[in-house]
């Protein structure tokens, strides 16, 4: 395969996804600059390593220099103290677009999440026209990006992908990930579909497999150009035998945030 850019930068490498990430978005580019907060210690010749915080605005900035687009997946990945997630989280990601701005990047794809909509209600179906419904804190980050992407498109003309990640892992762990589970070859394939689209502007998609049962309707982002191939329904049956039926009722089960809408405030269960 032909490359299509020079330099990737692509920051949280170092995390689940981001490891996926490396592997998978290495065709795409002759190098991938490859950003976290931890050391990354096994760099191939393709790649080149940064260590640093989300919140140095000045690394960031530099780290987005001479890049042709942006794999935004770096930050706090769960539910953490507010300091914590405004840091890294808003303030990071503010830096990443000033960044993007400043070097004249024209795409950022973003890893959102489905916590920025976590209490919208299976049944309701929605696309990403609806409204934003964060189940937490680090939702409530999610929101604020996307909101981010979206001035900056209208402003700036840089281009926003943002992928709303539901349950991104090598495979379901629990009931709700039946329907919520993106596979790692799915996610590379959204990544990568947001980066060669030749038009994005500002664009909501839901990652998420070709699952059985469909909690959100990606049809505004069907110009992207992806098309899930893996699904849970050859985990269903092992899952469903070992674990209890889930109860219907309960918040959890109700709502796309699964059990994110159950956890009370960070800042007051850091003080208990």
């Amino acid at each position: 395969m032909i490359p299509r850019f020079d330099t990737l930068l692509i920051t949280g490498a170092a995390g689940r996804l981001g490891t996926e990430l490396r592997r998978g978005l290495a065709p795409l580019a002759r190098k991938l600059r490859l950003a976290d907060r931890v050391e990354i210690t096994d760099i191939q010749p393709n790649e080149e390593g940064l260590c640093f915080d989300l919140a140095d605005e000045a690394a960031v900035h530099s780290a987005c220099q001479g890049v042709d687009t942006i794999v935004h997946f770096g930050g706090i990945p769960l539910e953490r103290s507010w300091d914590a997630i405004l840091n890294a989280n808003i303030r990071g990601s503010y830096h990443i677009y000033e960044g993007a701005r400043k070097a004249g990047v024209k795409r950022v794809v973003y890893a959102s999440s489905v916590h920025a909509i976590g209490y919208h209600r299976i049944e309701d179906q929605i696309d990403a026209s609806a409204p934003h419904r964060p189940d937490g804190l680090y939702g409530l980050s999610k929101c604020f990006v996307e909101d981010l992407g979206r001035l900056y498109w209208d402003k700036f003309g840089i281009e926003t992908a943002a992928l709303r990640i539901f349950s991104s892992f090598p495979e379901p762990a629990d009931r709700r990930m039946l329907w919520s589970w993106l596979s790692f070859d799915d996610c590379i394939g959204l990544v990568s579909a947001a980066l060669i689209a030749p038009r994005v502007g500002f664009t909501v998609a839901h990652g998420i497999s070709d699952n059985a049962v469909k909690a959100v309707d990606n049809r505004l982002s069907a110009h992207l150009g992806w098309a899930p191939k893996d699904s849970t329904e050859k985990f269903r049956a092992d899952l469903e035998a070992r674990l209890p039926p889930p109860d219907p009722t309960a918040p959890a089960v109700q709502h796309i945030g699964g059990w994110f809408v159950d956890l009370g405030h960070p800042d007051d269960e850091a003080k208990a």
